[in-house]
Formats: structure tokens, sequence, C-alpha cells
């Protein structure tokens, strides 16, 4: 089968290699028929990420059929088509037992396995270890189109910046950056009641984004930038601040949004140390949140795009095939200019 190997830092190979197979009696294999790019996968190869080592198959997220199943699967046959969502989970570890898969001990300490720890979902086919605790069933009248962005957008935005932001009913809520995550974010805040939703960005194109996925107001990123989320909220700040770059001066930008017994929720992908102001921040009350998805609202997140609440085809701007990899790449990775937010992959 074809896939895309990882061979270093700026270095990848859409290439020949052995087929998936079956490994364990819980395992399936799944033919991918729709995958995409990461901004994860980005950092790999600028070799962030020292785990993921030469030969590995990149990629974490995908819709596609089953092919293959385990002895010990239950819930899944072959001819099904499912989600492989970015997080892999035992579902009988303690971490599993709390709702926190994100960390399942049994694979290894970190939920996230796929193209960081074994061969992952940018291939004609994966292999999918636990598979009947880590795989969903795509609803009839979902699209692949719709599904490939609940395996890690949606949830992150929404669980590592919604919900461990806390947003209730009435909560004004910044979220700085408007890609992929942030725009996930802006789409989910409604689900919350927020009364006021601000997308905070430097890219025109992904500010008029975000106003049609739901944000209230745009603030384009420049000197003025706190002056003016702060003239929206009648001079308090924000309740919730949602990080979703991953650069020191975001985080910033967003510890400087939030009022006191506000919270800021990164969502963001850190490369590099942050120095915060602690010594202005302590007295304020805030709460500062960060982490890895779990993936556990997958199930809320394809009801509501089953049933029309979430728009989440809106994520994708641009398609390619399998033998594009390259050309996707170069799109992702060039996203502001290219006016992209997630890119849909298939075999064509």
């Amino acid at each position: 089968m074809k896939a895309l190997v990882y061979h270093g830092p700026d270095s990848k190979s859409w290439e020949d290699v052995p087929d998936a197979e079956l490994q364990d009696p819980t395992d399936v294999v799944v033919k991918v028929d729709t995958t995409t790019i990461c901004g994860t996968d980005l950092h790999i190869l600028q070799g962030d990420v020292p785990a993921v080592t030469d030969g590995r198959i990149l990629g974490h997220e995908a819709v596609g059929t089953i092919t293959a199943v385990g002895d010990a699967v239950r819930g899944f046959s072959v001819g099904d088509r499912v989600l492989v969502p970015a997080i892999t989970k035992c579902g009988r570890c303690e971490y599993c037992q709390r709702g926190m898969p994100s960390h399942c001990q049994t694979v290894g300490g970190i939920g996230w396995i796929f193209g960081h720890l074994i061969d992952g979902t940018q291939a004609e086919s994966v292999r999918v270890p636990y598979a009947d605790t880590s795989l969903y069933a795509v609803p009839e009248g979902v699209t692949d189109e719709q599904a490939i962005f609940l395996a890690d957008a949606l949830p992150t935005g929404y669980e590592v910046g919604v919900l461990a932001g806390n947003v209730r009913p009435g909560n004004t809520v910044a979220v700085v950056g408007a890609g992929a995550v942030g725009l996930s974010a802006v789409l989910t805040t409604g689900l919350w009641g927020a009364s006021k939703v601000i997308a905070i960005d430097s890219n025109k194109f992904r500010l008029e984004k975000a106003l049609e996925f739901g944000a209230t107001d745009a603030v384009e990123v420049g000197p003025g930038t706190v002056g003016d989320v702060t003239a929206l909220t009648d001079g308090l700040g924000v309740d919730v601040a949602i990080e979703a770059v991953g650069y020191p001066e975001t985080l910033l930008t967003a510890a400087s949004l939030v009022r006191p017994g506000g919270t800021i929720a990164n969502v963001g992908v850190h490369g590099t140390p942050v120095e915060l102001p602690m010594q202005d921040m302590w007295i304020s009350n805030v709460t500062l949140t960060m982490g890895l998805v779990d993936t556990v609202s997958i199930p809320t997140l394809l009801k509501m795009v089953a049933s029309g609440r979430i728009p989440a085809e809106k994520m994708g701007t641009h398609s390619f095939t399998f033998d594009q990899m390259d050309e996707a790449y170069d799109v992702f990775k060039n996203a502001a200019a290219n006016q992209a937010l997630k890119v849909v992959i298939t075999p064509g």
C-alpha cells in the first residue's frame, strides 16, 4: 500500500510500505476513505516531536471502511463505516475510567498514538488497536467530509477550549487564533450560550470565516487589540479567553483579555517556553487550563452534526487526492496565504 512516511525533520515521502495488518485480537484494519492534516503534523515535520522516528507513517485522523476484524472485536464488522479519532483508548486503565483517554496507560501513557507511536492514517489503510473502545460508527446522513473534522479539530476546540474554559450562558468569549481549532471553538461556543464571541486573528479571511462560523465580532490583530476587545466588553474583559495558536505572544494576548475571575483556556501546542506575568495575574483569580484532547465529546458532536446543528463541512476549504499529498501539505503549511482552513484528502 501507499503511505506518507516521515524521514526526519523536513523530510517525508508518499511511498510503498507493507500493508496494514491485524496484530492483536482487539485490532481492526480500516481502508482510509478520507483523511486530513493537523497542525501537529507540521510540528512533527519541524522536529518538535522527537518520539516520532524515521519510518513512521504520519496522520491521526480518518474516516474509512473496516476491511479486517480481530477475533476479540465485538462492536464492529467488515464493511462498517467508521471514524478513526486522534485518541486511542483501552477503556479499562485508570485514566480511561476517569474519562481521560488522552493519557491511556495501556497504549503507552498517551492516547495520541497514530502517527506518533504507531503508524498513522495518511495511508491507504491503517491498523486500529482497541477498536471496540476507540472507533465510532458514522451515522447515515453524515458525510465523510463532515465526519473527518470530528477526529481531532472539532473535539479539540470544544473540549480543550469551550469545556475546559467553562463557558456558560451569557459569557463573553475571546478566541485568539481563527485557524481550524480556533474556528472549532467558535463553532461550539453557541452550544453553551455565549452571548458574545470575539474572534482575533491577523488574517482577514479567517476573521470573515469566524463571523460565518458564529462569532459576533472580529478583531484584527494590531496595537489596539486589547483596547478593541475591552471596548466590546464594557471595559471588563472577557469571561473566557481561548488561545488556539501555540505561540508565547498569543497566550500573553489571551491573558491580557480575561477579566478577574475569568478563565484562560490554552488549546495551542506550544514548542517554546512562555513567561507569564504571574506577578500581575495572581491577584485576579484567573484560571489557566491546558491539555490534550480526549475526544470523549465525539458522540455528542456526531449527533449535533447529524442534526445540522454543527455544519462541520465548513471546515474543509481544499480537496486533494492521495497522490497530491505533498501539494496538500504545502497548502496547509501556508494556510493563511492560501485561504485554507482544513484540507480533505481522499484516494481520488
